[in-house]
């Protein structure tokens, strides 16, 4: 069978899965392609070749237990299509000066120190990571991906021809920046995560972040964050009146547990 036939059959059927998901992204790749890239970058990070420091659960127990805690809220809430499909592995890195978090294609979550000492609250640690979450389980990644590289590559990638090529795209995972559409539709749904009864969390957490982001981005040193996040007014408006339309709870909590986070990782 020719290649052109192959792949004109499989565009077809990445378009009549799209009509059949009125919310579906153009995505060529496969959801097995997410976990591959994922479980790589993930690989990658833990190396000694990333430049990367990774801290171990097993030296920072309570910190990593606050991000399990808040991950496991976020999964509860129902609203993740791939909760049983991807790992969701958090973990820890140490760089007490780059406020920034990410999350990768397949459910893999990295937190900064940096960030974490930023952070007035847990309220706004849980909207971080459920904007991300969001981004892994919305597939913006490898959406993001399907558009900047040729359909050919792409299709040689899933079907196994290319696999050098995989490198390269976990690479670029690091510094990948998401659309408009995309980072709106990531503060919804942490929105929604957030938003369950009874509440931990403030529902709009993500809007206080995001609030004290803009506030100190102003300058010649940009927060990592918004560097791939990019972020407005009306962004943090938005995730506000989502929150006040869902009728959610939007009381800071302040948990106890933070405090206890920050004082083991030196804070």
């Amino acid at each position: 069978m020719k290649k052109g036939f192959l792949l004109s059959v499989f565009i077809l059927v990445i378009f009549v899965s799209c009509k059949k998901d009125k919310d579906a992204k153009i995505n060529i790749f496969p959801v097995s392609k997410d976990k591959e890239l994922g479980a790589q970058m993930d690989a990658f990070i833990n190396s000694d070749t990333s430049g990367m420091v990774v801290l171990s659960e097993s030296q920072y127990p309570q910190s990593y237990a606050r991000l399990k805690h808040i991950r496991d809220y976020i999964l509860a809430s129902g609203k993740l299509k791939y909760k049983d499909d991807f790992p969701w592995k958090v973990t820890i890195i140490r760089d007490d000066t780059t406020l920034n978090a990410f999350a990768t294609p397949g459910g893999y979550m990295y937190v900064y120190t940096g960030l974490i000492k930023y952070l007035d609250t847990e309220d706004h640690l849980a909207g971080v990571m459920g904007h991300e979450m969001a981004h892994a389980d919305r597939r913006h990644g490898t959406s993001q991906m399907s558009k900047q590289y040729g359909v050919e590559t792409l299709f040689s990638l899933v079907l196994g021809q290319n696999p050098g090529m995989l490198g390269q795209l976990t690479e670029g995972l690091l510094t990948l920046k998401f659309s408009r559409n995309d980072e709106a539709e990531a503060d919804d749904y942490s929105v929604q995560y957030l938003c369950q009864n009874p509440a931990e969390y403030e529902a709009d957490g993500a809007a206080g972040f995001f609030e004290k982001l803009m506030a100190s981005g102003s300058g010649s040193s940009t927060p990592a964050f918004l560097s791939t996040h990019p972020s407005d007014q009306s962004r943090v408006e938005n995730i506000t009146n989502k929150a006040n339309s869902l009728g959610c709870d939007v009381n800071a909590h302040n948990p106890e547990g933070f405090k206890a986070m920050k004082a083991e990782l030196g804070f």
